[in-house]
């Protein structure tokens, strides 16, 4: 039975339907949930690597393009700790005691790291269904996750075309996801 459930979140479009995936379970379990956005510069939505020439010919664009990176940064962070309230609201209403936190870095690593620290029971992470080419250039999180986690690793496939699962088969699939792990 998993009592703390941690939860990856990014800001593409599967993250509403992860989250309701997250919460069937998080009530199947009667478990708490830690809510993780990791902030990112190659995430959709994020404003990018910052571009600075160091050999500028005019100092003050550089700066100029500099504090304007800054201002996107900051709009990028905001917007996702309004996203998590959100969701973190929404999910105590539902009676689940349920905290968050967003970092910037790696999103795997940071994942990870904060799943040990909080000592999860289970990491919940969708997939954006990436192989190949894609998946080695790019990488993947919930690749990375499922080989690197200390604990259990839920990967959520098929959110977007997926109704909404009962407790008990949430709880039955969560139980065949432990055992084919153990």
């Amino acid at each position: 039975m998993y009592k703390r459930i941690l939860v990856a979140l990014d800001h593409s479009s599967l993250r509403t339907p992860l989250m309701d995936k997250a919460m069937s379970v998080a009530k199947a379990m009667s478990a708490d949930l830690m809510l993780v956005r990791v902030l990112s510069a190659y995430e959709d939505g994020s404003p990018g690597l910052p571009v600075r020439a160091y050999h500028s010919y005019y100092p003050i664009s550089d700066s100029a393009a500099w504090d304007t990176y800054q201002k996107r940064w900051e709009t990028y962070e905001q917007e996702g700790i309004v996203e998590l309230r959100q969701f973190a609201a929404d999910a105590m209403t539902q009676g689940v005691k349920t905290e968050f936190t967003q970092v910037a870095g790696d999103p795997g690593r940071v994942i990870c790291d904060i799943a040990q620290t909080w000592n999860a029971d289970l990491v919940i992470v969708g997939s954006r269904g990436r192989s190949g080419l894609s998946e080695f250039f790019l990488g993947s999180v919930s690749n990375y996750v499922m080989h690197h986690a200390t604990c259990s690793v839920l990967v959520a496939h098929g959110l977007i075309d997926e109704a909404p699962a009962s407790a008990q088969d949430t709880q039955s699939e969560v139980q065949t996801a432990a055992d084919a792990v153990n």
